[in-house]
């Protein structure tokens, strides 16, 4: 099985590729290879492409032609380019070739492939002296000045952090189901060979990426590197304290409101990037403005923006530093800060503008989140950026270099620069003026009927003015996207639509239950979770009440110790029992159904009434929750008594 796909390689920087129709002088070749070995640009090395070219289709996108070599002068050319390799290169190399089918069968493309290494390399021409060589740009140069003292400090260096041993690790540090399945998405894994050949420090995934592991040179011990810790540790943290991600949300424009959202994620960097994903995709939002035909909708920020920034982050920060990965998400703008400044030598202004040649600190972990799709191609990140936020009307992204952090600013679309109209809402609250409130709050929906923090105050609006009713209303008309929103906002609608629930309107009891398990989806916050309970309990909605406090403890162990979960779900099996009880009752149903109901009535009852002791034992000391549990027991008590 062939490691070159001439499609993928011709989707490379140009610093990393170059191509060669037909070759004037070997020598060139050899050049461009002893480049590639020094690496300057820490793109892990390169390809030199005998026998193709690259061009423009009719409609002027790039295209590959395979023009291919002559038998004879593909084997003269392989023979001459590996001699000058081994005998004109000091330290020598020995690159990879392979043969690749050219445009017509009696043709043949000619590949060399030449992996970054530790040393720095020296080429000498005929009649020459030796030379270092390294790549710019499109272009094979001699080394000289500053460049080649930045070559040869580069190389006097200990190897990349990256692709180090991990001290302390061991192959059990290593997660097999989570490295198996990264491998079959990449297609990399056969399952007749096993996790074994990935696993003894033989096998790399690519040219350009060492094995996962490698043995220690005193010891003999085999170890992961740091790489292969990061994507598929059991327990990175304690391996790498940095490797943490910190994503927050802020009501305002700053951190002063104490109201944040936050989120500690831990884990692989695969598993950080998946959840990231998740919850900047609920900032991804679109307002719509039904009095803007030309552009009715404006998305708050493009999603391919959000996730090429944050796979900078993730990939291209410094992992021996302490400080996490954070994600700060405002009313007007999202900020994302990646601890370590540029790699040495990379222009600020050219990163700002998106020209700057491709230069990683971890160039193993920019190839995993391209082969794994989250990030765009190795180079093309801040491009990307910078033309999906323009195409999308948002303002120019801004980035802050220090020594210490690279920090990524997105903007919110104009659209969504709504923070002065809720302020104004606020205030009008604040007084006691609700009618002037509810109005200004439903102008503000009608330019973006999905803003969260609006949807909020409707909510808390139409309750102050017992008008809970119009809320149901409203989310009828937008059910489909509003169930989208977060966690809190659908709780704080839950809410209102349980407050005006009548017996005329058992449709408003389903879409509070609807609301109510749209906000228990995914981790929520304790509070949250009681507030969700509490919200299922008053809508009567028993049996969902108790599967979310279930699904929830079985999410957080740790809320085991809590007395509030083990009163919901005490609260919940009560009412589970009293509904069997009325059921039992009914003299109209058959007599095989009314015992079936005493049985069950049993049953949730003893489980209610131990999940209220529990509650009890653990509230212990805290007056009003023991007596709001004590009142529950008696009440149970009662029902018992009532059933025989």
């Amino acid at each position: 099985m062939t490691l070159i796909d001439l499609d993928l390689v011709a989707a490379r920087e140009s610093e990393q590729v170059e191509w060669k129709e037909s070759v004037a002088d070997p020598n060139d070749v050899a050049a461009a290879l002893c480049a590639f070995a020094n690496d300057l640009a820490n793109l892990g090395g390169g390809y030199v492409v005998c026998g193709a070219r690259e061009s423009k289709d009719a409609h002027g996108f790039q295209a590959l032609e395979r023009v291919g070599l002559e038998p004879d002068r593909l084997r003269a050319l392989e023979g001459t380019i590996l001699t000058l390799c081994r005998d004109r290169i000091s330290p020598s190399i020995a690159p990879l070739v392979e043969e690749l089918p050219a445009a017509t069968p009696d043709r043949r493309i000619l590949v060399f492939v030449q992996a970054a290494t530790g040393s720095a390399h020296q080429f000498r021409r005929a009649q020459d002296g030796a030379r270092y060589y390294v790549r710019l740009g499109r272009s094979t140069i001699e080394a000289r000045n500053g460049i080649l003292r930045e070559l040869l400090v580069r190389k006097g260096v200990a190897e990349p952090w990256d692709r180090r041993l991990c001290a302390g690790a061991t192959l059990a540090d290593l997660d097999l189901l989570a490295l198996r399945e990264t491998l079959r998405r990449m297609g990399a894994f056969v399952p007749d060979q096993g996790l074994e050949p990935f696993l003894d420090g033989e096998r790399p995934l690519s040219p350009f990426v060492p094995a996962l592991t490698a043995r220690e040179t005193i010891s003999g011990v085999i170890r992961p590197r740091n790489f292969a810790v990061l994507l598929f540790g059991h327990d990175v943290q304690r391996l790498t304290p940095g490797a943490v991600s910190l994503f927050s949300v802020y009501p305002g424009t700053d951190r002063s409101d104490a109201h944040a959202e936050r989120h500690e994620l831990a884990g692989t960097l695969i598993e950080q990037a998946r959840r990231l994903h998740e919850l900047l995709d609920v900032q991804s939002y679109t307002a719509f403005d039904k009095n803007d035909p030309a552009a009715p909708n404006a998305v708050k920020y493009p999603k391919r923006a959000l996730y090429e920034a944050i796979g900078n982050a993730l990939a291209h920060r410094d992992y021996e530093s302490p400080d996490p990965t954070r994600v700060t998400a405002f009313v007007d703008r999202i900020e994302f800060l990646s601890p370590g400044s540029l790699p040495h030598g990379m222009d600020p202004e050219l990163f700002r503008a998106g020209h700057a040649a491709p230069r990683w600190r971890n160039q193993t972990l920019a190839w995993f989140f391209n082969r794994l799709q989250l990030a765009q191609a190795e180079g093309q990140g801040i491009p990307t950026i910078l033309r999906t936020m323009r195409e999308e009307g948002c303002p120019p992204p801004g980035f802050a270099i220090t020594p210490a952090s690279v920090i990524c600013v997105l903007p919110a679309h104009p659209r969504h620069a709504m923070l002065r109209d809720l302020r104004a809402i606020e205030q009008a609250i604040s007084l006691g003026d609700l009618p002037r409130a509810a109005t200004e709050v439903r102008q503000l929906l009608e330019r973006d009927p999905l803003n969260a923090r609006a949807l909020g105050l409707f909510a808390e609006i139409q309750r102050g003015l017992a008008d809970p009713s119009a809320v149901a209303t409203y989310i009828r008309a937008h059910e489909e996207r509003i169930l989208d929103l977060p966690a809190s906002t659908l709780i704080q609608l839950a809410e209102a639509v349980i407050a005006g629930l009548t017996p005329s309107a058992p449709a408003d009891r389903d879409l509070a239950l609807r609301l109510a398990v749209a906000g228990s989806r995914g981790r929520i916050e304790e509070r949250d979770f009681r507030r969700i309970g509490v919200a299922l309990l008053r809508a009567r909605q028993h049996e969902a009440a108790r599967d979310l406090v279930d699904q929830q403890l079985e999410r957080h162990p740790e809320w085991n110790d809590s007395w509030s979960a083990h009163q919901l779900r005490g609260d919940a099996l009560l009412g589970l029992a009293g509904q069997c009880r009325r059921t039992a009752g009914r003299g109209d149903l058959p007599r095989e159904t009314r015992q079936r109901a005493r049985r069950q009535f049993q049953d949730y009852a003893d489980a209610a009434e131990r999940s209220l002791k529990r509650a009890m034992s653990l509230a212990a000391g805290e007056a009003e929750p023991v007596r709001i549990i004590e009142r529950n027991i008696a009440y149970l008590e009662r029902l018992r008594r009532e059933q025989h």
